[in-house]
Formats: structure tokens, C-alpha cells, sequence
């Protein structure tokens, strides 16, 4: 039993620090706009940065395999 909740015997129970980004499957996919996308430009002003940056945002969109590749976490598979 943790506090109130009743777990069953075949669950078990892991502790997650808060505020950890690499337990947080969503933050592989900054580094990989960055390196596919934003990396190694040369940005000519304010709004050419905006709008590079919305073009990165929304190109995952159209490739929803490569955002579950990205997220997944061996380690959390395999436990």
C-alpha cells in the first residue's frame, strides 16, 4: 500500500523526481528540430526567426512515426 492507494502485487511502484526532462519523452523532439532544422542558419531578422521556427514546429506533423521513434525511451520499455 503507498498512502492511500492500493497497488497490486503485480505493479510495482517507481518514485519519478519532478521536473526531469529526460523522463519527459516530449523533450527529444527539441533537440532533434534544432539539429534538423534550425541548426547552422543564418537568421536575417525577428520575424525570419518566427517563422523558421513555426515551419520546425509544424513539420513533425506530418511524420508522426519519427515523433513516436523520438520519444521512445529503451529503458522504459524494458522494464
Amino acid at each position: 500500500m503507498i498512502g492511500k492507494l492500493e497497488v497490486p502485487a503485480k505493479y510495482r511502484h517507481h518514485s519519478i523526481a519532478a521536473k526531469m526532462p529526460e523522463l519527459n519523452p516530449d523533450e527529444n523532439i527539441w533537440p532533434f528540430m534544432r539539429d534538423s532544422w534550425l541548426s547552422n542558419r543564418i537568421f536575417t531578422s525577428h520575424d525570419n526567426i518566427i517563422d523558421l521556427c513555426c515551419k520546425a514546429w509544424n513539420r513533425p506533423v506530418d511524420q508522426p512515426w519519427r515523433i513516436m521513434t523520438i520519444g521512445r525511451r529503451k529503458w522504459a520499455r524494458e522494464s
